[in-house]
């Protein structure tokens, strides 16, 4: 095995430092770095749910730092653990999924997941390689080398606990099972969300009690959706997903609050803290910082896709939101639109909302226009060839069913 780059100063604390949030043990983990040792890096996934989106991308880009420096990704796809269901805050756990269901989104994880990381420093596992032969005596002796206080003093555990609200004793399974994970990847460093802290601290004490050297804990923030109230999630509606088109990515990026560029900046980007510094006295000076989010935009657009999109995606943006010009391509759509027309199922049909009641809230915001005239009613007439614009970059040609016969 050859060893890990050596590492600068600057590096080492820029790879600790920046877009981290927790680390368990500094000291231990510098030790580790400095040793010069192929570090392996574990990250696990359960395949609940197959996309990924910017806050996901944070702990990817971290884990792709490492992977520059010579170090190697662990990714474990979680199928048994997707069959349990992780604690959520609340009493509800996640679905139980069939092998279909979690093979099909473990592939489509996977191939946003490698837009990242380095496909060619990681190696795939699945639990059910270590999992599929487990016994009831197997099951018994791992839960013997914990106590229910131990599990009763996760935040979420407790809190559901002391609120006399139902924990299924399957998920005190769920810790145990990504702890064992840890053992059989002999993982040095587990990645992740701040919420998995008490997860990998059990993977910690595991290795310990099974003779191995426990494994370092990173843990990165939460990214601020675009709505710069809550984190970036999909039930939210307020998340840039990893395989966006190029247009609409940089357009949401271009959406997001002032006061979230300088974040965005350190923890999605390349761009050096003496820059990102410099951005913030220009901010704090009074400049417009119009440029800046079209570079922010522009990084994160190269990095998904390329230059040469990100390019093409910033001239996008500046005819049609800034010059107010239409785009060279607008899809069209076939609809009937004898009659009045309800917009709700219109815009849903092209795809420009996910669902009806999301179409529902663009109309009431005033966020939808027919060929340039805003409509705030749901139900109207519609002519045929008209433009139909949903926010500020998202188009459609309508094309009557019958005019297309």
């Amino acid at each position: 095995m050859t060893n890990a780059k050596p590492l600068t100063a600057k590096e080492l604390h820029r790879l600790l430092h920046r877009g981290v949030s927790d680390l368990i043990v500094e000291s231990e983990m510098v030790a580790l770095l400095q040793s010069g040792k192929k570090l392996r890096l574990k990250e696990g996934f359960d395949p609940t749910f197959p996309d990924i989106h910017l806050g996901h991308m944070v702990g990817l880009r971290k884990l792709r730092q490492f992977q520059e420096y010579g170090h190697h990704v662990v990714l474990i796809v979680g199928d048994w653990t997707a069959q349990i269901g992780d604690p959520t805050g609340v009493s509800v756990t996640r679905p139980i999924l069939t092998a279909d269901q979690v093979k099909y989104n473990a592939e489509t994880y996977m191939k946003q997941f490698f837009k990242i990381v380095d496909k060619d420093q990681t190696e795939v596992r699945w639990q059910s390689e270590w999992f599929a032969d487990f016994k009831l005596a197997d099951v018994i002796k791992l839960t013997s080398k914990f106590t229910v206080a131990q599990f009763l003093a996760r935040d979420d555990f407790n809190a559901r606990f002391t609120s006399n609200r139902p924990i299924a004793l399957t998920e005190f399974l769920y810790p145990l099972l990504q702890a064992y994970d840890s053992v059989m990847v002999k993982a040095d460093v587990e990645f992740g969300g701040q919420d998995q802290k008490f997860n990998f601290l059990v993977g910690r004490e595991l290795q310990t009690i099974m003779g191995q050297p426990p494994q370092q804990c990173l843990m990165t923030p939460l990214l601020v959706g675009t709505d710069g109230a809550h984190k970036m999630s999909k039930s939210l509606g307020n998340y840039i997903a990893v395989n966006e088109a190029p247009e609409q990515a940089f357009g949401k990026v271009m959406s997001i609050a002032d006061n979230m560029i300088l974040p965005y900046y350190e923890l999605l980007t390349d761009v050096p803290d003496e820059e990102i510094a410099e951005f913030k006295k220009d901010m704090e000076a009074g400049k417009n910082p119009m440029e800046l989010k079209k570079r922010l935009a522009g990084e994160i657009v190269t990095q998904l896709h390329n230059k040469e999109a990100a390019v093409e995606a910033d001239n996008v943006f500046t005819r049609t939101v800034q010059k107010h010009e239409l785009p060279d391509q607008i899809p069209e759509i076939c609809y009937d639109i004898s009659g009045q027309v309800d917009l709700r199922d219109l815009i849903c049909i092209t795809g420009l909302a996910a669902s009806k009641s999301e179409a529902g809230r663009l109309v009431q915001q005033g966020g939808v226009s027919l060929d340039g005239e805003k409509v705030t009613v749901n139900v109207c007439s519609v002519k045929n060839g008209c433009i139909i614009k949903v926010g500020k970059r998202r188009f459609a040609k309508i094309i009557d069913t019958k005019a297309a016969k």
